[in-house]
């Protein structure tokens, strides 16, 4: 259950600000049909994560337990350092698959932008961390979706709600504490 919390709750600040929940708030506004917008999303976000989990899994399993912990840390590290750096918005220009309608589009970009975003490898470091693949990559799946359905909602305005300066900080703060654990527990 810790590994389904931790993934959650650190996913769902991760994605704060990020580019996929701005293609969640695009693919919202153009569409205005949130419900395939957000089960392409959570499919995406299951095969995004799985795709992390196992990746995370094998290299946790193949790195020293002493060694693990302070290249955890290091991951945790970098991973707060990289919240709080502000993405460039590269999804302007959304392919629209018309054959497959909005839930096809919506899983395809989605799945596209999250390959080696930074909750993709947050999901890999903490599927590493905890060799416990199912809760993390299920903890990931929910912190994506927590970030983004109030997104589709909102469309365009879920930016002004939403401080995401403020976020940034709360999200690479726990990163710290998380970076932290692991070097006490090495120590």
């Amino acid at each position: 259950m810790n590994a389904f919390l931790v993934s959650t709750v650190t996913v769902a600040g991760a994605e704060i600000g990020d580019k996929t929940q701005f293609l969640a708030i695009i693919l919202a506004s153009r569409y205005k049909k949130p419900i395939p917008i957000i089960l392409g999303i959570f499919v995406a976000a299951l095969l995004s994560n799985l795709l992390a989990g196992i990746i995370g899994q094998w290299l946790g399993s193949q790195v020293k337990s002493s060694a693990l912990h302070i290249v955890l840390a290091c991951a945790y590290l970098i991973a707060a350092i990289w919240i709080l750096i502000p993405e460039k918005q590269e999804t302007e220009h959304i392919p629209s698959l018309s054959h497959g309608g909005i839930f096809l589009t919506t899983l395809v970009t989605f799945f596209v932008a999250e390959m080696g975003d930074k909750t993709q490898v947050v999901t890999a470091v903490l599927a590493a961390n905890y060799q416990a693949l199912t809760s993390v990559v299920l903890g990931a799946s929910l912190g994506l979706l927590l970030a983004n359905i109030p997104a589709v909602f909102l469309g365009n305005k879920a930016s002004q709600f939403i401080p995401i300066k403020l976020m940034r900080i709360i999200a690479a703060s726990i990163f710290i504490a998380l970076a932290v654990f692991e070097l006490k527990i090495y120590w």
